[in-house]
């Protein structure tokens, strides 16, 4: 048996183990009996529409868009093999979609597939029609469309692998009707009402019952099964079909479970995977608004942990927008209106918030009425937003020591420091799936700008050695012992064997913030590692000292790398110190242990892989590492000096 499967079996229950074997099995016999859902032309029910698309001089979208860094054109739909992998040009065979393995050809991306085949290039198509009344348009949307359905016939190949790409595509489907009005032009446009019969009605309900059979449950209920709850919601909500009732109460109720049993009462997501909050807080915020406007409104609890939610965010952002990264990133949208390169979706989720809270805290730090929520608040949106006053905030640290998120910030006028110290668990259930191996890492924002930074992603399933190292403890401004990670890993994205972290004292003054953590990662090498972070506010300094308790007396191999940002200069200021800037902004002094060999490495393969930085997700880039290494046989401490000038 391939080893990633006992890996996979060892994070398992033995609920979990029964629930599988019985997936399994219906599987089987699906395939073995040619299942088939019964596509009968049901009695449609026409709606007003839930949304008001009402967007003034909405730019006209090219015919191509950016993935990954690639660009792919939708112009011609004749030419289009939907199982393509876009970056490699490799192919997934048609086959049952439950004998598809995504890990067996390691250059074959399932992700740079699915990212395709969620259709949210459609959108854009449909804001062209809307705004130009062209023919042209539509009748690309339609040929788009028969076109995914021609080569994605129902349970067969990679686009029906996995539960969230179904739902994403519904979501993507609701928007489209919403913006062309489908209800009224099916009266119109006889091809249209055609292809809205033969076509399009046939695939959102195979979609429908496909999310509905097929949960992420037990050690996969993360971001899969939110996204799955919602777009049965949101789907559910607007085509109504024989199940509809049945699905929309399990969807909203399983809404309603999933941002408890996936956020702390602080609000902060557990898969701890800073870019995946974005992409799972629109799955509420767009459920909960749905629900609003058609009289199924959520429960004052979700309300308030969504509100908590809008708050960490809030956090989070430095003055410039921008977040500290931790754990997994693949640039993955639960929708796009705004197709703008430099669109903010978090603090777009500010705007959002402000308007339904009325809060002008989340509006201080927010993009402004924008685009996207227009699109999902319409003008009396506009009117509520006008009306939230306008503060100044003057910010400061925020300490989440429950979850073990640190924020240490000094924010005066338009200059400001910001640290994030990392002392929270590996990540989200059994599998952990998107977390990294960086517990006590720190990353630090200086004026808007990131210098010492979390190195990213870059790939999932593909590149095993790329994928170890971004998600290992070497790719963080951590300390990693004899050449191991904190955890254990057994795949891309799974974890069997967690650390626990640790908070040992938490100390705040008006001069003075302290943080003590430490963590077990290292306790079957007889070591413990403690971590200390002070920021000494007037001064502008943090000092960072780590104790590395050695437990069983014997050469241990201490590695502690610092990753600086690539577009900051680096230079010696003497034999223990450095002077890092990134312009425009102030200067870093950063001072090193004279106990520790010091070096710095850029885009290192060999002996091992370090001082790289992948911005976006199959992406990387060359990158300064000050390296740190020391052999030691006892109990030892080493002290860093971060200086703000």
């Amino acid at each position: 048996m391939n080893k990633w499967y006992l890996n996979r079996l060892m994070t398992m229950s033995l609920a979990e183990i029964l629930f599988r074997f019985k997936q399994s099995l219906t599987d089987y016999l699906k395939e073995k009996f040619e299942y088939k859902i019964e596509l009968l032309q049901e009695e449609f029910v026409f709606k007003k529409n839930i949304f008001e698309f009402n967007i003034e001089n909405a730019s006209v979208h090219p015919k191509n868009l950016k993935v990954f860094g690639t660009e792919f054109n939708y112009s011609k739909p004749q030419e289009i093999n939907w199982q393509k992998d876009f970056l490699s040009g490799e192919v997934f065979h048609p086959a049952f979609y439950r004998k598809i393995n995504i890990r067996e050809n390691p250059r074959l991306c399932a992700k740079c597939v699915w990212e395709i085949n969620r259709l949210q290039f459609l959108v854009n198509i449909c804001i062209n029609y809307n705004t130009t009344g062209s023919k042209d348009e539509l009748d690309l949307f339609i040929q788009l469309n028969k076109s995914w359905s021609l080569q994605n016939p129902f349970l067969s190949g990679i686009n029906w692998y996995s539960n969230i790409e179904i739902n994403l595509r519904l979501i993507t489907w609701f928007l489209c009707w919403e913006i062309l009005d489908a209800d009224n032009l099916i009266l119109e446009d006889f091809n249209f009402k055609e292809f809205v019969e033969k076509d399009w009605i046939p695939m959102i309900k195979m979609h429908c019952i496909y999310s509905f059979e097929n949960p992420s449950k037990y050690s996969s209920a993360n971001n899969h099964l939110i996204s799955e709850y919602a777009g049965l919601f949101i789907a559910s909500s607007k085509w109504e079909f024989k199940d509809s009732g049945k699905w929309l109460r399990y969807s909203q109720e399983g809404l309603e479970k999933e941002i408890i049993n996936q956020h702390s009462k602080e609000g902060i997501n557990k898969e701890e995977a800073a870019e995946y909050i974005q992409f799972i807080t629109d799955f509420f915020l767009l459920s909960f608004i749905v629900g609003e406007k058609t009289n199924r409104p959520f429960s004052d609890r979700f309300k308030q942990r969504l509100l908590k939610i809008f708050y960490y965010i809030y956090d989070l952002l430095d003055c410039n927008g921008n977040f500290p990264k931790y754990g997994d990133e693949d640039d993955g949208k639960c929708f796009m209106i705004d197709t703008d390169e430099k669109f903010n979706n978090f603090k777009s989720l500010l705007t959002s918030g402000a308007i339904i809270y009325g809060d002008p805290v989340l509006k201080s730090k927010c993009n402004g009425f924008d685009v996207k929520n227009q699109f999902l608040f319409g003008d009396q949106g506009k009117v509520i937003y006008d009306s939230i006053p306008v503060i100044s905030m003057n910010e400061s640290s925020k300490f989440y020591k429950e979850e073990g998120h640190f924020f240490f910030r000094k924010k005066e006028n338009d200059k400001e420091i910001l640290l994030h110290f990392d002392a929270a668990p590996l990540g989200f259930l059994s599998i952990a799936a998107h977390g990294h191996a960086d517990a006590l890492s720190f990353i630090l924002h200086l004026d808007g700008r990131a210098v010492f930074v979390d190195p990213g992603t870059y790939t999932y399933h593909t590149e095993p050695l790329w994928r170890n190292y971004f998600k290992g403890t070497l790719a963080h401004n951590t300390i990693r012992i004899n050449e191991k990670d904190q955890a254990v890993s057994g795949g891309p994205t799974l974890w069997i064997k967690h650390y626990k972290t640790s908070i040992i004292d938490l100390h705040i003054s008006d001069d003075i913030e302290r943080v003590i953590a430490t963590h077990n990662g290292y306790i079957k090498e007889g070591i413990e590692h403690i971590r200390e972070v002070i920021f000494y506010r007037l001064e502008n300094e943090f000092q960072i000292q780590d104790t590395i308790n050695v437990l069983k007396t014997r050469k241990i191999w201490v590695e502690i790398p610092f990753h600086i940002h690539p577009e900051a200069n680096i230079f010696n200021l003497s034999t223990n110190s450095y002077q890092i800037s990134r312009y425009p902004g102030r200067k870093i002094e950063f001072c090193v242990d004279d106990k520790l060999e010091h070096v710095v490495i850029k885009g290192q393969t060999n002996p091992q892989i370090l001082g790289w930085y992948s911005d976006s997700f199959m992406k990387k880039e060359a990158t300064n590492v000050i390296y740190c290494k020391a052999q030691i046989e006892r109990t030892s401490t080493f002290k860093f000096v971060i200086k703000i000038v």
